[in-house]
């Protein structure tokens, strides 16, 4: 089931299912407000989304309501997170999945709010986004490609050929907005070769993985993982991650993996990476790529949780994302 798709004059709301918008400065605010605004969309906030405990974040009861709200409101076309964070999986035992099925709209936000977007996809049918959040508008620099692509799957139902970026950047951008590091994009890279169709699951892969063995772990079946990790964890902790996910019962199913670039910091290279791959005998069959833009790094692109992914590995990459 795909939400509606976006139209000039829509309403979209930001709630803080991890993280509180507190954290975010008025300066990046302003400038992510702006940009919405170009674009014809109103921005509108949930009520609680500035609250701000101990942990940068606010009670299970509040985040809830805020979603809830957002959901029930008829004016709201989008909901996007703030940001990130560490604990957004907390709520998935508390939503209303009957509640957000009959009030289909685009929910999005990356990182994190990679359990949400799965899980609401597997208790309630309904594609999901894992897009840049409200915080990343707020990026001056380097943000034509990720705002091109957000539009591309959000505004429209033509079919996505993922084209790589011709730079890309892991600097700390809203520490710093005017000295930014760009790097040259090599684009994608082949692992293993071979042809695949199926439905797009995932985001972070270490969220995803928090959801193995409960109810919110959306089906494997037919599937195109897209993953990607950030700096916290080095290679060794995503060869864990991806060894773990090969094991899930449905895993055999899985069509192919698409593969995030990684951050500096997890110090991944593509020998490592390619090693994973390989070494791993329950992902012999299926074709692998890797640094496709998106995961923590910019630019990035939108991509639909359950909607349909093709990928051909034959002399070269073809990866295209049906939007709707």
């Amino acid at each position: 089931m795909f939400p509606q798709k976006l139209r000039k004059g829509d309403v979209v709301r930001v709630v803080a299912p991890a993280r509180s918008l507190a954290v975010i400065s008025p300066e990046l605010r302003m400038i992510a407000e702006q940009r919405f605004k170009e674009i014809g969309l109103e921005i509108t906030y949930g009520k609680h989304v500035e609250e701000k405990d101990e942990f940068a974040s606010s009670s299970i009861k509040s985040r809830v309501e805020d979603i809830h709200e957002s959901f029930a409101d008829s004016k709201v076309r989008m909901v996007i997170s703030a940001i990130g964070g560490f604990n957004s999986h907390q709520l998935l035992p508390y939503l209303d999945f009957a509640l957000i099925r009959k009030n289909p709209k685009i929910f999005c936000g990356y990182s994190d709010i990679t359990a949400l977007e799965n899980g609401i996809y597997a208790r309630t049918g309904l594609v999901t986004y894992s897009s840049p959040a409200f915080s990343t508008f707020g990026m001056q620099k380097g943000f034509d490609y990720t705002m091109t692509y957000f539009m591309k799957c959000l505004f429209s139902d033509a079919l996505i050929k993922i084209i790589p970026g011709l730079e890309w950047s892991d600097d700390s951008w809203y520490k710093d907005q005017e000295n930014r590091v760009f790097v040259r994009n090599s684009g994608m890279y082949v692992i293993q070769e071979g042809e695949a169709e199926g439905t797009i699951i995932g985001g972070n892969m270490g969220t995803l993985r928090l959801l193995q063995g409960t109810p919110y772990m959306p089906s494997l079946r037919d599937s195109i993982l897209f993953i990607e990790d950030d700096e916290e964890d080095k290679s060794q902790h995503i060869d864990r991650s991806i060894t773990g996910l090969s094991q899930h019962p449905e895993f055999r199913q899985v069509k192919a993996i698409v593969i995030g670039r990684f951050q500096k910091a997890s110090e991944m290279t593509k020998e490592k990476l390619t090693k994973i791959i390989k070494s791993n005998p329950a992902l012999k069959h299926i074709p692998v790529i890797a640094d496709v833009d998106f995961g923590h790094t910019s630019p990035m692109i939108t991509f639909p949780v359950g909607g349909r992914a093709k990928l051909t590995v034959r002399n070269g990459i073809k990866l295209e994302i049906l939007s709707h």
